[in-house]
């Protein structure tokens, strides 16, 4: 393909949201996905039928999400949203897969091959990640191809971030292993942390002292900009602090129209 300055794009180009959500069970993550537009769950764990969206059994292999996806990219259909219900209930399906190519590819020169670890010096995640991004070319089709919007669900966990400017200190991350979080993330236009809303409060302890507790009224708030206790990112100019409702996210990043000028006369 020969380039020349007639191909050269200007302007927006906008395309489905890929959000990735996570956060502690029971915040209310599938549920958010469920109000999301038409969706339908591929789920690595149980929980789309409580909130009874439209969803495939629960996967058991790595081959069976992909014949999910294949089958939303085939097929006719009014599905708006699909829902990876969760990133890291998928991973293992994902390093089992990877395990299994170990065992039968002389390429890795691997002996007793068991687990993911046993490729050595992180090699068996790097042989995963292929997986990781073929699952996104699939979806990245979904979202160019079908208009579908893409939501992946995860829960957190603290992790140790030693900061090269500063002190190590823990934060919340999404519950993946490192390679995998980091390729997550790259895809997703928004990284949201959601949890829920808490505030300090001083109280007297007596002679003088006081000290500082938490205090909630159950309210849940989405983050979406990086924070030392917590990672969250955006492509989107939207605020960093939301209300953890689908309705108001998709509101925050829909594209407003543009206000058209009055001339001095009028």
């Amino acid at each position: 393909m020969v380039l020349s300055l007639k191909d050269v794009v200007v302007g927006q180009t906008i395309l489905p949201p890929r959000i990735l959500i996570y956060g502690r069970p029971g915040v209310g993550k599938t549920t958010f996905a469920s109000k999301s537009r038409n969706p339908i769950f591929i789920q690595t764990e149980d929980g789309a039928d409580v909130a009874g969206a439209a969803r495939f059994p629960k996967a058991e292999s790595f081959e069976e999400i992909n014949e999910a996806i294949d089958t939303l990219i085939a097929e006719k259909h009014g599905h708006g949203t699909v829902v990876i219900d969760t990133l890291d209930w998928l991973a293992p399906l994902i390093y089992r897969k990877t395990v299994e190519e170990g065992k039968t590819n002389p390429n890795y020169k691997t002996k007793n091959l068991m687990q993911i670890e046993d490729f050595g010096y992180g090699k068996g995640y790097e042989y995963a990640d292929g997986h990781f991004r073929a699952v996104f070319d699939k979806l990245n089709i979904l979202r160019s191809k079908k208009g579908m919007a893409i939501i992946m669900l995860a829960h957190s966990e603290l992790k140790r971030y030693e900061d090269p400017a500063s002190e190590g200190y823990d934060r919340w991350m999404p519950k993946l292993q490192k390679k995998a979080a980091a390729t997550c993330m790259e895809y997703s236009d928004i990284v949201g942390f959601a949890n829920y809303f808490t505030s300090m409060k001083s109280v007297d302890k007596g002679f003088g002292q006081t000290k500082n507790i938490a205090i909630g009224d159950g309210s849940r708030v989405l983050y979406t900009q990086e924070k030392p206790s917590f990672i969250a990112k955006s492509r989107y100019d939207i605020p960093a602090e939301l209300e953890f409702e689908w309705s108001v996210l998709a509101n925050a990043i829909s594209p407003k129209p543009k206000k058209e000028k009055k001339n001095g006369n009028s």
